[in-house]
């Protein structure tokens, strides 16, 4: 038995993986005001699937954030303010997207403890999903995960349940890493 799932008591309900993260989501922003979400769609159009559905009326827009088609500039912000004390989330909409990232996460990021002499910390979450299926065209479903998991720095999430995904994003509070990464891999949708 896993550390999670000890944790997790008799289920005595059905949730959506969205909604499971959606709710873990709320009750962070509701209890440290430094969480903040930021991406493409995460305000207005509720973020990828959904996850975000209705953070923005709750939390307005100083916290719910949507941003331009620029990873690498959000992405950059999130990192930032993370090394500010702040606490974002940054959803990048596919794994494939945070190629355009890579300096920030990878040499921003994941090495600013080693660059401060263990100092220094950047507690950030970039949510994300990978290999949704092969529909969604040649730089929307590839599994990318390999290349971040060797990342000194860099701590990869992959949650297999709602459960587990909730789990991931309370535990990210007073996390020392620099980054968590997470990929969620998702039934392919019905293409036809």
């Amino acid at each position: 038995m896993t550390a999670i799932a000890a944790e997790i008591p008799v289920a005595t309900r059905t949730v959506m993986y969205r909604d499971a993260l959606n709710e873990a989501l709320r009750e962070e922003m509701q209890r440290d005001p430094r969480v903040f979400l930021l991406g493409e769609g995460v305000a207005e159009r509720g973020g990828s699937y959904r996850v975000t559905a209705n953070l923005l009326e709750e939390f307005g827009p100083r916290r719910v954030i949507d941003t331009p088609i620029a990873e690498a500039s959000f992405t950059g912000v999130g990192v930032g303010a993370a090394i500010a004390g702040m606490r974002p989330v940054v959803e990048i909409l596919f794994i494939d997207f945070s190629l355009l990232a890579m300096d920030q996460i990878i040499n921003q990021a994941a090495k600013h403890k080693f660059m401060t002499g263990g100092k220094g910390r950047a507690p950030l979450v970039i949510r994300t999903q990978g290999g949704v299926g092969g529909c969604l065209a040649a730089q929307h479903s590839q599994s990318l995960e390999a290349l971040f998991y060797h990342i000194p720095g860099l701590k990869l999430v992959m949650p297999s349940t709602p459960y587990d995904g909730a789990g991931a994003v309370h535990r990210q509070r007073g996390e020392r890493s620099q980054l968590r990464h997470q990929p969620r891999h998702r039934p392919q949708p019905d293409c036809a």
